[in-house]
């Protein structure tokens, strides 16, 4: 029987509503990585996942939009990496080894962050069973800079580091609506920058594909995901989401993760039940609903 790693998990706290402990029968496992040392903004992403878990009880487990319920699936939450605060290299590399160990344990894996610099460790350890694996970004920001402040595993760095380890180079990155002259330049002139109503069309062309769905939450407008780092207006609702998460319908979702969630930020908490909703639907997903 697949064991857990416990070195590379802590397993205490809050669990996210529906889910087991043990891997055994289950399809996707989830887990956390509660770092936010590259900030470049308002700080407070290290407490994320946490947040997460805790507001998912107030959530029905029924989903009508996919009609689809927790109860019918079978998912794990493994709990949070163990990580040393601090440089974010070693923070990516036990990122890298957790998403390793879910997949060896034969499940999906969600990760719940956050910053989005953890991703790179993610989709570099995905990509490498899946050569040919396809990168969607729901993001605000386009994440293309080689460095930022004098790091290069920054956030601001966060899909530059994920195209270093990612075979195909197939990034689509939706709806970006902030970055640089230079940044804006690439993704017109690699036809990255994918808008709502052209999404339908580029699903089409990878279907069957394995794809991976990277959600930073300030893809979302401010005025419906305030507890987030980097806000940025002209973001989207819930219904754009919703729309997006119907297209992947028959899409070989193989991994996803949800990040920069600064719940402290956002008083009223709505922020955090916003980000565990997501997290409902990419289960129902990731289990093939």
């Amino acid at each position: 029987m697949a064991v857990v790693p416990e070195t590379l998990f802590n397993r205490d706290g809050a669990i996210y509503m529906g889910a087991r402990r043990q891997p055994a029968g289950c399809t996707v496992g989830l887990f956390g990585v509660p770092y936010d040392g590259t900030t470049s903004f308002r700080p407070g992403t290290r407490f994320g996942p946490a947040a997460i878990r805790q507001v998912s009880d107030g959530l029905e487990t029924y989903d009508p939009q996919l009609d689809a319920d927790l109860e019918d699936i079978a998912f794990c939450d493994l709990g949070a990496v163990e990580i040393a605060f601090g440089a974010p290299e070693p923070v990516v590399e036990a990122t890298r080894q957790a998403a390793d160990a879910v997949m060896d344990l034969g499940l999906k894996p969600l990760m719940l962050g956050g910053e989005h610099s953890i991703s790179s460790g993610a989709v570099g350890a995905v990509a490498a069973r899946h050569p040919d694996l396809v990168l969607l970004q729901l993001d605000a920001h386009a994440d293309l800079r080689d460095q930022w402040l004098g790091g290069r595993h920054s956030h601001a760095c966060a899909m530059r580091r994920c195209l270093e380890v990612l075979p195909s180079q197939e990034l689509l990155q939706v709806a970006i609506r902030s970055g640089t002259r230079e940044e804006f330049s690439e993704l017109q002139r690699e036809q990255r920058l994918v808008s709502l109503e052209q999404l339908p069309e580029r699903l089409a062309a990878i279907a069957g594909r394995p794809l991976y769905l990277t959600v930073d939450l300030d893809w979302f407008d401010p005025a419906v995901m305030s507890g987030t780092g980097t806000p940025e207006p002209g973001g989207f609702c819930w219904r754009d989401f919703a729309n997006l998460v119907a297209l992947l319908e028959g899409q070989n979702l193989v991994a996803a993760d949800v990040v920069e969630l600064a719940p402290g930020l956002d008083s009223s908490g709505c922020s955090a039940v916003l980000a565990a909703k997501v997290v409902r639907s990419l289960l129902l997903r990731l289990a093939g609903c």
